[in-house]
């Protein structure tokens, strides 16, 4: 098992490089076999085809930045939020090819394991914000609008030449998406409204068992059901 992942670790690695020297092009699976050191059938018996190797590749690119990213978190969700943007964007600027096969090919990433758990860390660090109580917006349009204005600005620094970027670009469009989103660039604004309320009651339950001692199963399930209503602002079904 150790030398099958070994293998695998090292036509990744051979791929990465490919891919970072000549894009999605340079990389072919005889080159990919013969770097390695291994024949065309273990690159088939690993991946299955050049797709395949790519979707790991991108899995590949996603563990790396997901490594670093968890390393940020802390106790302020506000803080993460900011702290993991740089990184998203530092990330894509200083490994452009990959970050184009993760994100500039399709919509959405999450069709990737990796994917999956860089949008499930977002959502978490959300859900803090809202349990705090400093999130303006309902979590689920907070959550699109990071995912959506994080990626669209780390693909169009990453599309204009090095001379031309705008080292305030990045700052600027977070400084604007948490004035939009968050309370703390607002101290002065109005007080939520009572689905934002909800929204916040609901994640705070979320992180807080304790509700576990007082409430039973039934009633936990009826008031999330409640919650989940006052947040979305449904009317009764």
């Amino acid at each position: 098992m150790a030398r099958a992942t070994d293998t695998r670790e090292r036509m990744l690695h051979a791929a990465a490089e490919m891919l970072a020297r000549g894009g999605r092009d340079a990389v072919s699976t005889r080159a990919v076999s013969a770097a390695a050191g291994v024949t065309a059938p273990t690159l088939y018996r690993l991946f299955g085809d050049k797709e395949g190797l790519l979707d790991a590749l991108a899995d590949y690119g996603f563990q790396r930045y997901l490594a670093e990213k968890r390393t940020l978190l802390t106790d302020d969700p506000v803080a993460d939020l900011r702290s993991t943007w740089h990184l998203h964007v530092e990330f894509g600027l200083s490994n452009p090819a990959v970050y184009g096969l993760m994100f500039g090919s399709t919509p959405s990433p999450e069709g990737t394991r990796a994917g999956q758990a860089a949008r499930d860390m977002l959502r978490e660090i959300i859900s803090r914000v809202a349990a705090s109580g400093r999130l303006s917006v309902p979590p689920e349009q907070a959550e699109q609008l990071f995912y959506a204005t994080g990626v669209g600005v780390t693909l169009t620094l990453i599309a204009t030449p090095p001379g031309r970027r705008d080292p305030r670009f990045a700052t600027t469009a977070l400084d604007h998406l948490l004035r939009v989103t968050t309370t703390d660039a607002e101290p002065a604004a109005p007080a939520p409204d009572v689905a934002l309320r909800a929204a916040a009651l609901r994640e705070a339950l979320r992180h807080d068992k304790r509700d576990d001692e007082i409430l039973t199963g039934n009633e936990r399930a009826l008031l999330a059901d409640w919650l989940d209503r006052l947040a979305a602002g449904s009317p009764r079904g």
